[in-house]
């Protein structure tokens, strides 16, 4: 069956990634290109729809991000968001002017027409706005269909050729009936329908999977957290015996991490794997490093030498397998070459060295984390393996701020173990996202016995969110925080002092490094 896809366009705003995202939820396939793509390329993917997202840039700059004005001699549905309206309004004849008084946040829009992306919505709802410039003068054939006390364009269309745009996000929460617009854009005025669907996914993966490795022997790179593993029973479903699964301890791992993995994957999936423990080799290339980045290549260098000298033990291995999800890929790079800022490397997609022997097979590397863990229950996997909260590649490396030491790693285990077991015997692992502990690069004055001491800080992280690419903190009730606190600084010896992140990303990251 033909899959509808909906073509984004990155102008480099922080919320592309979320767009692609939301048209996902609504069960049609989504894909990220720069805005710079080529029509061929356009017809090439076949978008029942195109969606310009926004971008931190003012169309009226030198060198402003812009595309080929073709696209809308195609005959295909546009939606253009924020930064995507003004570029549309520019490209188009319209005039788009720096305003007098910038909206940011919240702010009441009044629908003006109901028809088209505002079908069955509200006279006015509550609309986020993030935006400097506006609309002035609107392209021929266009009308204006909703505003705002301060905007009088806040959304504009060319119902006769399928043109839509929108000054506010309706891809962020904080947008009422934001995923409603989505879905009349989507359903109403592109035609799509919702058949998107990951278990057709996962046999048309198998089938791609087998025919790519044919007789040759593949090294799935092992870690135990949700994305790794569901790509080892993936592959294995499709190849069976010829998957080799290889756990790396890179020595940064979590406390007894290493035992549970292996008990999961030999005992339950019934996994073929090899156990390498390589901590020597590890924490001794990472001494005296404190740079985050350079951290993360080294990880991922070391990882691959590893695997290199386990794969010259298994005869015909060409294929090495690697649980990289789209937000790994967004990430890591300006993507495909598009105007996103780069936020940080990920050892999957940044630390690869050229010279690599294996060839890559990424089954996940255009999923987000929640379509994973679909994917997972799909194929009836472990929940203590579905419900795990994700864990870095680079493990405690980047949870660690500054130098990593055997000393340093035995002080941030014994915290978040204990970390863990409260959140867990509290009943909330499951309602959380992601939790862990960061041991700071800095000491504190305490007390403890009646003695003065000078000893380490632990910040203590918990979010909550759906895929990863935004989150707010995680509201934990202050008695659980007291007891975590309490417990962290009795009992592990070198902490004086715990403290708890209330950041959201953006604009912070979940991690910290």
């Amino acid at each position: 069956m033909k899959i509808d896809k909906i073509l984004i366009l990155d102008f480099g705003s922080q919320y592309t990634q979320l767009i692609a995202r939301r048209v996902r939820e609504l069960r049609v396939y989504s894909v990220i290109e720069p805005c710079t793509i080529s029509l061929e390329r356009i017809k090439e993917i076949n978008p029942k729809g195109i969606i310009l997202s926004g971008g931190p840039h003012s169309v009226y700059e030198k060198n402003a991000p812009c595309f080929n004005k073709e696209i809308f001699e195609l005959g295909i549905a546009v939606l253009g968001i924020c930064y995507g309206m003004q570029i549309m309004v520019k490209t188009l004849g319209g005039k788009v002017a720096e305003s007098k008084q910038r909206e940011y946040g919240r702010a009441q829009m009044y629908i003006d027409d109901h028809d088209g992306i505002f079908f069955s919505l509200p006279a006015s709802i509550v609309s986020w706005m993030s935006h400097t410039d506006k609309v002035t003068v609107l392209p021929k054939g266009f009308a204006q269909s909703a505003h705002t006390l301060n905007t009088k364009y806040a959304s504009i269309c060319d119902p006769k050729r399928k043109l839509f745009a929108v000054q506010f996000h309706p891809e962020v929460v904080h947008t009422e009936h934001g995923l409603q617009i989505l879905s009349n854009f989507l359903f109403r005025v592109a035609d799509c329908f919702a058949n998107w669907q990951l278990g057709d996914f996962i046999q048309e993966q198998i089938r791609e999977i087998r025919k790519k490795v044919g007789n040759s022997n593949v090294i799935c790179g092992l870690s135990g957290g949700v994305d790794s593993t569901t790509a080892a029973v993936l592959i294995s479903k499709a190849i069976g015996k010829k998957l080799k699964c290889i756990f790396v301890n890179n020595g940064v791992l979590r406390k007894g991490e290493a035992v549970q993995v292996l008990k999961i994957c030999r005992d339950k999936l019934k996994l073929n794997v090899v156990y390498a423990d390589a901590t020597n080799s590890f924490l001794g290339k990472l001494k005296a490093v404190t740079d985050p980045e350079v951290k993360r290549k080294i990880i991922g260098h070391e990882f691959i030498n590893v695997f290199d000298q386990e794969a010259s033990k298994i005869k015909d291995v060409k294929f090495l397998v690697q649980g990289t999800l789209y937000p790994d890929v967004i990430e890591s790079i300006s993507f495909f070459g598009g105007p996103t800022a780069t936020i940080k490397s990920h050892h999957n997609v940044g630390g690869l060295p050229k010279d690599m022997k294996l060839s890559l097979i990424e089954p996940f590397r255009q999923l987000f984390k929640d379509e994973v863990r679909e994917i997972a229950n799909l194929m009836d996997m472990p929940q203590e393996i579905v419900g795990r909260h994700p864990f870095p590649g680079p493990g405690l490396a980047i949870r660690i701020i500054g130098e990593v030491t055997r000393e340093r790693l035995r002080i941030l285990r014994d915290a978040d173990l204990i970390r863990e077991k409260i959140i867990r015997k509290r009943g909330l692992y499951d309602a959380i996202w992601q939790s862990f502990c960061v041991l700071l690069p800095l000491k504190t004055v305490g007390v403890m016995g009646d003695k003065r001491t000078y000893e380490n800080v632990v910040a203590v992280r918990a979010v909550k969110s759906v895929d990863g690419m935004t989150a707010d903190w995680s509201d934990i009730p202050h008695d659980v925080l007291g007891e975590i606190s309490n417990a962290i600084i009795n009992k592990v010896r070198g902490i004086n002092r715990v403290v708890y992140d209330i950041s959201s990303k953006p604009p912070a990251t979940i991690e910290w490094e």
